[in-house]
């Protein structure tokens, strides 16, 4: 073999080590940014856990309302539905709630309108003859207004929950409803309901993989799903006219219970 057709199959076997380089090259690459985009797609499977924590509320709450109505004097009602709502706040400080536990909710003033009934032209068979009755609607009048302010309450002692309720009655409020109990700051107990859902996953993942035959690969995602426990609503006392000169009713007993704090999570994981 003489020197040229040496040299080209030297050339040859280069050229073909550089093809299976640039080949394998490609092909990592490509299997790379594949994972990148679509991490384990094809080879992933999914499990879920769930994590529950019994929860004993902290908090109850509930809010009062204070209607007033009356005639055109708009500032002696406010005035009246002030005077009420403060006696009511303060009888409730003076009962252990802290000012950061009250806040207004509402607070509206609407007009009370007369009412007209307005009728048409009433026409009988023959209709040159005509019975004309009040044929244009009289614009309608402001006779006074109504206004209405809410307050929520927080309470953190519940014994005093049922003496709080009769005492806002019996101090003017028209409306006292909505009474719950829930947990001030439930950040611990969710984090302990999500560690054991999670354990649960994971436990529930290894055996899937040795029951299967196949080894657990990469966590690829984790998504929660979360259970906020609400105790109790309620219609303490109806809604309705003026009730303050009402005798309250006695105070209820009150029974704030428990319920679970309950977190699922699911976790996708990457078949080896």
């Amino acid at each position: 073999m003489d020197t040229n057709e040496k040299l080209k199959w030297y050339l040859g076997w280069v050229a073909i080590a550089f093809i299976g380089v640039l080949s394998f090259a490609v092909l990592s690459y490509v299997q790379t940014y594949a994972d990148s985009i679509e991490p384990g797609t094809y080879r992933s499977f999914s499990v879920s856990g769930e994590g529950k924590v019994v929860a004993v509320p902290d908090i109850a709450e509930f809010s009062f309302s204070v209607i007033t109505q009356g005639g055109k004097d708009l500032g002696a009602l406010q005035k009246d539905n002030t005077t009420k709502v403060n006696k009511i706040i303060e009888f409730i400080k003076l009962n252990g709630v802290e000012a950061k536990d009250t806040k207004t909710q509402n607070y509206s003033v609407e007009p009370r309108y007369t009412s007209y009934i307005c009728r048409p032209m009433i026409m009988v068979p023959d209709p040159a003859v005509a019975y004309p009755v009040d044929r244009a609607c009289t614009p309608p009048d402001i006779v006074g207004y109504t206004i209405s302010q809410s307050v929520s309450v927080k309470i953190r002692d519940f014994t005093k929950t049922g003496e709080l309720l009769s005492g806002a009655v019996s101090n003017g409020a028209n409306s006292v409803s909505q009474l719950f109990f829930t947990i001030d700051d439930p950040t611990t107990l969710k984090n302990q309901a999500r560690a054991e859902a999670i354990k649960k996953a994971q436990e529930q993942a290894k055996a899937m993989a040795k029951a299967a035959g196949f080894k657990l690969g990469r966590l690829l995602s984790i998504d929660e799903g979360y259970n906020y426990p609400i105790y109790r609503t309620m219609e303490v006392y109806g809604k309705g006219g003026d009730i303050s000169e009402i005798p309250a009713p006695p105070a209820p007993a009150i029974e704030p219970g428990s319920q679970d704090v309950t977190v699922t999570v699911n976790l996708r994981y990457e078949i080896r």
